[in-house]
């Protein structure tokens, strides 16, 4: 794989989460994700539809923002958070996502609760820079 390919990929998959997540424009992420879209989460539901479901039920408040981001071949995986999710903490995440054919694919993803600075032992925060306010 080259190097652009890896990029192409890294830059389809922040532009499919910005368009779900936090556009909520569920047209135009169905040129996103695979119509055989596999997913592998315990919290989502199966296929383009479980994860649609899933944003169409969750608040208006919720927010996705991106952090490190890291390509290798056709698999992508992204650091970021979720906020405004009507939960008690922001989710940090590492979703892994398989690219095939120019699309999502397939989906893995790792979760923990955000801690604030007084809860993180290493005094530093687990997303960006800063502690979430």
């Amino acid at each position: 794989m080259s190097q652009s390919t890896e990029s192409k990929n890294k830059a389809l998959v922040l532009e499919a989460f910005d368009t779900l997540f936090n556009k909520r424009d569920y047209g135009a992420a169905e040129r996103f994700w695979s119509s055989n879209y596999i997913q592998h989460s315990d919290h989502i539901e199966p296929g383009r539809e479980g994860l649609f479901k899933l944003i169409k039920d969750s608040p208006a408040s919720l927010k996705y923002e991106p952090g490190v981001i890291v390509a290798d071949g056709d698999f992508v995986i992204v650091h970021g958070r979720f906020s405004g999710m009507g939960r008690p903490r922001n989710w940090i995440a590492a979703d892994v996502v398989r690219i095939a054919d120019g699309v999502l694919a397939e989906h893995w993803d790792v979760l923990q609760d955000e801690v604030t600075r007084g809860e993180s032992k290493s005094g530093l925060p687990m997303f960006g820079t800063q502690f979430p306010e």
